[in-house]
């Protein structure tokens, strides 16, 4: 297997984009990325694009990307289209670098997209469930409504729990439900407190401020969080990542392309490794936990030589559990590892410089790809604002979906300032 490069990183900012398709969104990152790789739409020789949702949104399926890509001029090459719940375009990355390891191509494209954004609100929520086993959802909905009813009664009379007058008499999504069973098992068990959920919130939030790419850049303060309406308890809405719409690409080459065409700052890819749920007890090790092994072991690389790390927080929890699971805390400590101030700005190990899912957006299917482009910035010493002192190795967690106690799909990528 070759080498693999990441050349070009680009992307949208993230939003609600009504006024506009997807055609014209997919534009907009795949030229940037190629910019900023200075080559030119004929040097792709294969394309993989990642995408979830637009054949419930828009109608449009089997062909996404050919559609996309044959509309800004990009023709007569390979391409696969992805989709793979929320780590679409983390999959159509792993995608792209196995044709270029293998040596198939020389130039790889990869192309992330969503238009998720409607007015009709109970559409929007549906495909959210559409990732999960659509056969039982709506019962683990119902059951974990009944455990959220008693975990805020137990917590209001402890006088912990914010006002129920402030709970978003809208609702929430099936998976907001989900993380928040999640969160309310591990306070259980370890003691997490939903203060240390508003601390990770405030610093995604206050990182996205300096991210012009961020659907959200205003800062929100801990009491801030606390004090917002609650999604399910024990998430306010800033603890929640945002509906919207996006795009990101990234340009992969081979080791004789960077060499011929002196391509400088290229980004190697050290692992990239994908990984699917299974039934197992909750004293068992996650998804996460069973990939990161091995995506250390194929980087040679562990977690003590992480320097910056993009992780999957579709809510505050998220980043809590990602945290522990890739071995950046002992298990049961991330809540702790983040009011220490560990993974901020300055901090051991920064976590989601890009505001993260919380505050940058959550377009699903541009996701993955989107936190591979914020790592190819970094470890380019090209994020303004945000970025990370001296970093050299970063890591991308990007879930997919879900299916009984864990993700459905997950993609761990690691890369190396070459």
């Amino acid at each position: 297997m070759r080498d693999v490069f990441v050349i070009g990183a680009g992307m949208t900012q993230f939003g609600k984009y009504l006024d506009r398709n997807m055609k014209s969104i997919a534009e907009e990152a795949v030229k940037s990325a190629l910019v900023h790789a200075g080559l030119e739409k004929n040097d792709i020789r294969m394309a993989a694009v990642g995408n979830a949702y637009q054949g419930l949104v828009t109608g449009q399926e089997s062909i996404r990307g050919q559609v996309v890509l044959r509309a800004m001029g990009i023709g007569d090459i390979p391409v696969v289209n992805v989709e793979n719940a929320c780590c679409s375009s983390a999959t159509a990355f792993q995608t792209a670098w196995l044709n270029v390891a293998s040596g198939l191509h020389d130039v790889a494209l990869v192309l992330g997209m969503e238009k998720m954004y409607m007015e009709d609100r109970e559409k929007r929520l549906k495909l959210f469930s559409s990732s999960a086993d659509v056969e039982v959802i709506e019962m683990f909905v119902q059951a974990m409504k009944a455990d959220a009813e008693r975990k805020r009664k137990e917590a209001e009379a402890r006088g912990e729990n914010p006002d129920e007058k402030k709970k978003d008499k809208k609702g929430g999504s099936a998976f907001m439900d989900l993380y928040a069973a999640a969160t309310r098992m591990h306070m259980d068990k370890y003691g997490l407190t939903q203060r240390q959920l508003a601390v990770v919130s405030s610093k995604n939030h206050t990182n996205s401020k300096n991210n012009p790419y961020a659907q959200y850049r205003t800062p929100y303060t801990v009491d801030e969080i606390l004090a917002a309406p609650l999604v399910a308890f024990p998430l306010t809405q800033p603890m929640c990542s945002p509906v919207g719409d996006g795009a990101a690409a990234l340009i992969l080459c081979s080791g004789d392309v960077v060499k011929k065409r002196g391509i400088a700052k290229p980004v190697k890819v050290l692992a990239t490794v994908l990984g699917g749920g299974m039934d197992r007890g909750f004293n068992d090790p996650d998804l996460t936990e069973r990939l990161v092994h091995k995506a250390y072991e194929t980087a040679g690389v562990g977690p003590e030589d992480i320097d910056v790390a993009e992780v999957h927080d579709a809510s505050a929890f998220g980043e809590v559990i990602q945290s522990e699971g890739l071995g950046f805390c002992p298990k049961g400590e991330g809540g702790i590892f983040a009011e220490q101030g560990h993974s901020a700005l300055g901090g051991k190990l920064p976590i989601n410089p890009s505001g993260g899912l919380e505050s940058k957006g959550h377009p699903v299917g541009a996701t993955g790809a989107a936190q591979i482009v914020e790592l190819v910035w970094q470890l380019r010493g090209e994020a303004t604002g945000r970025q990370v002192e001296n970093a050299r190795i970063a890591l991308a967690e990007n879930g997919g979906g879900n299916i009984g106690i864990e993700e459905a799909a997950m993609v761990i990528t690691i890369l190396q300032k070459a």
